[in-house]
């Protein structure tokens, strides 16, 4: 849920009071706030392109970097409240939080299943961003773990999954109590990893109808195209999008940029905020923004691998753009680009461009594509089953290592020969159980997959 800050709420001490004292804090504070639309339009600015939470990728040099290509509204990764509020966890605040100039209209996510922790964590943030997000999205083991993201939901007894209709009771029971704006995602909690699939607009649809609260729609964005199809066919009030965004940072511009030129805005910007940046989070950036090249320069592939340090990076990236302008060039710059039968656009390797997840609902025959997006779960899973054992026996061909709990590629660091999800689902590090099998290359830190919005 995000919420608003105000400063009138300032003067708010949090003590070690109980959850019964907490409340009439807690619905002051809501009560003090702009409401819904006049939240979204004044505060937020009427923004309709949104770029969503991502663990360890929605910091804050990317999250400046879409700004200048379109995104009106960020969000940070996902926090856990009790620890970013706990003085004995210090420590994990430091390392995990970052803004800086230019960083606004930010909304800080966090985990919690504790109004205490909640409000604890938002006193720390008020004035550095518009709003508070709680997570009640989280499909991962991890949540399971923590019970927080979509796990709170079974409080409801809901516990395999929502049908439409209690999907619908749950946003109007999260309205009524001082939800601001509401983020909804169109897809079940068992769909996470290999079975994400396709996002239900039409579930987007009816939740959209039934609250009076603005909200956003999560999912099935590959182009720029789609986000006006999804505000059309949802009648949401925005689009946020996560994983398109980190293939192609120029998503809500609607332009066709090459990758070098993503590429050196994005080192300039680490460059500026070393201290608020990491290697981790540039490794993934470069790997997802030079994907469409690097099957062809594996040499470069292994190297950035290889990079620990920024001047690393920025070699690396050298002999990359060098390469890539080389190939533009014996092409005379074309931006052309093939469709394939799925509807997929191919734009020449050194362009940003859709990524398409696979297994993913796009590998299907583009007659069941063309069906509604409510097709069913079942019929859904099956064909994505397929494609996953398809996807591990190509694998287990080539010379890659695979993880040990799923058909995955392990990560090479790893001690336990394992994917991160994998990884990170058996062995989580958390301050509440220290593990002395905690991995150092999988932090625990996992993907989040849908909010809500509320005023503190």
């Amino acid at each position: 849920m995000a919420s608003e800050t105000n400063s009138e709420d300032k003067n708010i001490e949090v003590k070690e009071n109980s959850e019964a004292e907490m409340q009439p804090i807690l619905v002051k504070s809501v009560a003090s706030k702009l409401k819904g639309y006049d939240f979204w339009r004044t505060t937020l600015g009427a923004a309709k392109y949104v770029v969503a939470p991502m663990v360890d990728q929605s910091e804050f040099a990317w999250r400046k970097l879409t700004r200048k290509y379109g995104a009106e509204l960020c969000y940070t990764p996902m926090y856990h409240a009790r620890m970013f509020g706990d003085p004995q966890t210090d420590a994990y605040r430091k390392d995990m939080w970052g803004t800086g100039p230019g960083d606004r209209p930010l909304i800080v996510q966090f985990c919690a299943n504790d109004p205490v922790q909640l409000l604890t964590a938002a006193k720390i943030v008020e004035d550095k961003c518009e709003a508070v997000d709680i997570n009640l999205g989280c499909p991962q083991h991890i949540a399971r773990r923590g019970h927080y993201g979509s796990f709170l939901q079974d409080d409801w007894k809901l516990i395999e999954s929502m049908d439409v209709k209690k999907t619908i009771a749950y946003a109007q029971m999260l309205e009524k109590a001082g939800c601001q704006l509401l983020t909804v995602h169109g897809r079940l909690r068992e769909q996470k990893g290999h079975n994400t699939g396709l996002a239900d607009w039409e579930q987007i649809k009816q939740v959209k109808q039934a609250v009076s609260i603005p909200v956003f729609a999560n999912g099935n964005i590959l182009y720029f195209e789609d986000v006006q199809k999804c505000l059309d066919y949802t009648g949401a009030d925005g689009v946020m999008s996560a994983e398109a965004t980190l293939y192609n940072p120029a998503l809500f511009s609607g332009k066709i940029v090459p990758i070098w030129e993503i590429a050196d805005e994005y080192l300039e910007i680490c460059r500026e905020h070393k201290e608020v940046n990491k290697v981790v989070y540039m490794r993934a950036h470069l790997f997802k923004l030079y994907k469409p090249c690097l099957s062809i320069y594996t040499d470069l592939r292994e190297s950035l691998g290889k990079a620990r340090t920024e001047a690393d990076f920025e070699t690396v990236v050298s002999e990359l753009n060098g390469r890539l302008k080389a190939d533009a060039a014996k092409e005379n710059n074309s931006v052309d680009f093939t469709t394939d039968e799925e509807g997929i656009r191919h734009y020449p390797h050194w362009f940003c461009q859709a990524h398409v997840r696979p297994p993913n609902v796009h590998n299907l025959r583009k007659e069941d594509r063309e069906e509604t997006h409510g097709e069913t779960e079942s019929k859904r899973k099956s064909v994505q089953d397929d494609t996953i054992h398809a996807n591990a026996k190509a694998r287990r061909t080539s010379d890659r290592l695979l993880c040990h709990e799923c058909p995955n590629v392990a990560s090479s660091k790893c001690p336990f020969s394992m994917c991160k999800q994998c990884c990170l689902s058996k062995y989580p590090r958390d301050v509440a159980s220290e593990n002395t099998q905690n991995c150092e290359i999988h932090y625990a830190r996992q993907n989040t997959e849908a909010s809500v919005s509320v005023a503190v």
